[in-house]
């Protein structure tokens, strides 16, 4: 009963937001934008058919409480699958587990683990002397925890080995949650700006945790949120046995609900997506036609809107988030910046060791096997690692309760995924560049020479990218914290006046203009102007290492609200009534969903139910998307990308379309594992002569593929 109320208030929210992201993604299509473009390629085909990760683990098995050694494989769809042993993989035999790890946290410790459980179900804590739920039998445990759905346990024998698998496995979460496609420009800002409202409707204006995962996973997390403190009341009590085993039951319990729930989920999403669909050539037709009147009406509407709004909106902006927006905004660019500029020295690196292996190696012969490890750069968890960990190191602070940011961790994720989205960029770019030259190539030397010349050529590239990409991501994250703050502090006066406005909207565009979506347009206005004036100048930020000048942008911005996203990719996103802060299209501000601080992902892994699909997500933040498609924005100057040692951050960047992920087939106990493909990372400049490997000069080499199952293996990379 429960799951049928909410998901038919949100399939109601969905049929009401479905007309106008159909109407914004037509006008988008008429009008286009400008804004600067992209100087790097963009891998139009993501690379598949290659395994990420793979190694021997220990696997904790609950049906017989035993401990069991595993091998352990990542494809490039970031999920996990568990084989019995190497054998079994290397013979296709179907594997033992499929763990979809959307919305899932990775810990390292079982105390952290322990808190969490004894959390989950208050009041049932193991007395001390006890065995607790969980014992691991080294002192290198990898857990994998979910708030609904089943939790997977894991541990190595050495630090170094949990360390790389904790990347491995965080690599797997970053993936997976962000499962919503991007190439949908209508689906997915109607879905996401219906989880907006659906969960304003009941006064929740921050981020939300659990905003990870395809659609479907979404729905599930949005129907347990409200179902499980219900379930926890009446089967709590109920639990039998001491304090661990009434832990373990709970937790089945709530995995069993989660998979029930998203099979309701599912087919009711579904049902409401074909309604919509039957509906959209009428409406696609009524847009095309009325276009002109529907912006009109459109205009009038938001006039009156504003009169009433803006003079309220514009003192809270001046009292409660004005103040605010430079320490947001340092607290963002350190370690994003420094994370872009570790990209780039990634980047780099690889090219200049792969430069000085292949001149000392062979020439030409070694060109292919070495690009063919450089084309995996950006999937390498453990290479992408120092990158990613440079985001880690974000704290708002006090500014997190002041705007009710229940976490950091949309945040972060959605700049790591720019970040390995830029390495790809990068290592495409190169790639291509060098094959132009190849049949102008005679000897190393001029290979050499040749290389370092499109590194060079690369880098200033990325140098250039990397500063839109991070520019708008700035702006986006400031929108997500500030404008659900704004819609708190003004629905007690504003709200309740808001429904006269509706005879203002004739019947017949109803379908497109929403009072409540146009308010928030309007509240949106009233901030955008604090915020593009301190994106607009960011004094003192360095020039990275060795880099020497940057490269001038080849396009000047074309100034517009909806600023796009300068990567240019082939599937921009029409403009939104929300900015979306997890994948906002080009030329848009971003809409933003209550996107969650966690990772954003598909559907919890093997929590979800048999047969769910789980593709993959991109973050969405909670604020509303630039009302007007061609307001004024400042352009978008070019920011230098600041070295990880700099105390200057370096500026926004616009955000980078994220590749859409696959579903996997079903297992029939795990959720299907997404298809994804990862983003890029930097690199730092190069030498200004043909590296020459020293005697003493170690080779640059991956390591070996694990071989044998006895044992907790150390996970490697596969040979690239």
């Amino acid at each position: 009963e429960k799951t049928g109320k909410v998901l038919g208030e949100f399939c109601r929210c969905y049929k009401e937001q479905f007309g106008v992201a159909l109407f914004n993604s037509v006008r988008y299509e008429i009008e286009g934008a400008g804004g600067p473009q992209p100087q790097l390629l963009h891998r139009k085909v993501p690379l598949e058919d290659h395994v990420i990760y793979s190694g021997n683990i220990f696997q904790y098995i609950e049906e017989n409480k035993k401990w069991r050694n595993r091998f352990c494989v990542v494809p490039h769809n970031y999920g996990l699958v568990l084989y019995e042993n190497k054998l079994a993989y290397e013979r296709e035999l179907p594997p033992r587990v499929l763990v979809n790890s959307a919305g899932y946290k990775v810990l390292t410790s079982v105390e952290q683990y322990l808190e969490l459980v004894n959390n989950s179900l208050p009041g049932v804590t193991p007395k001390s002397g006890h065995s607790p739920i969980l014992k691991c039998p080294t002192d290198f445990p990898v857990i994998l925890w979910h708030p609904y759905a089943r939790h997977y346990y894991f541990c190595v024998m050495t630090g170094k080995e949990q360390q790389k698998w904790r990347a491995v496995f965080q690599d797997c979460v970053r993936h997976c949650n962000n499962g919503i496609s991007e190439d949908s420009r209508v689906e997915a800002p109607a879905f996401t700006d219906a989880i907006r409202m659906y969960r304003q409707s009941r006064e929740q204006y921050g981020t939300w945790d659990m905003l990870c995962g395809n659609e479907t996973q979404v729905l599930s997390n949005l129907v347990m949120e409200e179902l499980l403190p219900e379930l926890r009341s009446a089967i709590g009590p109920r639990l039998k046995g001491k304090a661990p085993e009434r832990q373990r039951t709970w937790i089945q319990v709530s995995d069993a609900v989660y998979r029930m729930v998203y099979e309701l989920a599912k087919a009711q999403y579904e049902a409401a997506v074909a309604r919509c669909e039957q509906e959209r050539p009428q409406l696609e037709s009524t847009i095309r036609t009325d276009m002109d009147q529907i912006i009109t009406s459109k205009e009038h509407l938001a006039s009156k809107i504003r009169a009433l709004v803006l003079p309220k909106a514009e003192v809270c902006v001046r009292n409660h988030v004005q103040p605010y927006i430079s320490s947001i905004l340092e607290a963002l660019m350190t370690p994003t910046s420094q994370g872009f500029a570790e990209v780039r020295e990634v980047f780099f690196k690889e090219v200049t060791d792969m430069n000085m292996n292949v001149v000392n190696e062979g020439g030409l012969e070694k060109l292919v096997e070495y690009m063919e490890k450089l084309s995996h750069l950006a999937f390498h968890p453990v290479k992408m690692q120092s990158c990613y960990e440079k985001m880690e190191q974000l704290k708002l602070e006090g500014l997190q309760q002041r705007f009710d940011v229940s976490s950091t961790s949309v945040f972060k994720q959605r700049a790591q995924i720019h970040m390995r989205q830029q390495m790809d960029d990068a290592v495409h770019t190169f790639e291509t560049l060098l094959h132009q030259e190849l049949g102008k190539l005679q000897g190393k030397d001029d290979l050499c020479k040749s290389i370092q010349r499109i590194l060079e050529r690369v880098l200033k590239k990325f140098d250039y990218d990397s500063s839109t990409v991070r520019k708008k991501f700035f702006r986006e994250a400031l929108l997500q914290i500030t404008i659900p703050f704004l819609l708190k502090k003004l629905a007690p006066t504003c709200k309740g006046e808001l429904a006269k406005f509706q005879e203002l909207i004739f019947e017949d565009f109803a379908s497109f203009i929403l009072v409540e979506n146009t308010y928030e347009e309007v509240v949106l206005q009233s901030v955008m102007k604090d915020i593009m004036q301190a994106l607009s100048p960011v004094p003192g930020a360095e020039v990275p290492a060795g880099t020497g000048r940057f490269v001038t942008p080849t396009s000047s911005p074309v100034p517009g609200a909806e600023v796009p996203s300068g990567t240019g990719r082939e599937h921009p996103a029409p403009p939104s009534p929300v900015p979306r802060a997890g994948a906002p299209s080009e030329a848009e501000v971003p809409h933003v969903t209550p996107r969650s601080s966690v990772p954003a992902s598909p559907v919890s892994g093997a929590a979800v139910p048999s047969g769910a699909e789980v593709p993959h997500v991109t973050p969405r933040s909670s604020v509303p998307a630039s009302p007007v498609p061609r307001a004024a924005v400042p352009s978008e100057a070019e920011v230098p990308l600041v070295t990880p040692r700099s105390s200057v951050p370096a500026e926004p960047p616009s955000a980078p379309s994220v590749p859409h992920a696959t579903p996997v087939p079903p297992s029939p106990r795990e959720a299907e594992v997404p298809h994804v493909t990862a983003a890029p990372p930097g690199a730092q400049s190069p030498s200004p002569a043909c590296p020459q490997r020293s005697d003493k000069e170690p080779e640059q080499r991956s390591p070996p593929q694990p071989r044998g199952t006895a044992g907790s293996g150390e996970g490697v990379q596969t040979e690239f």
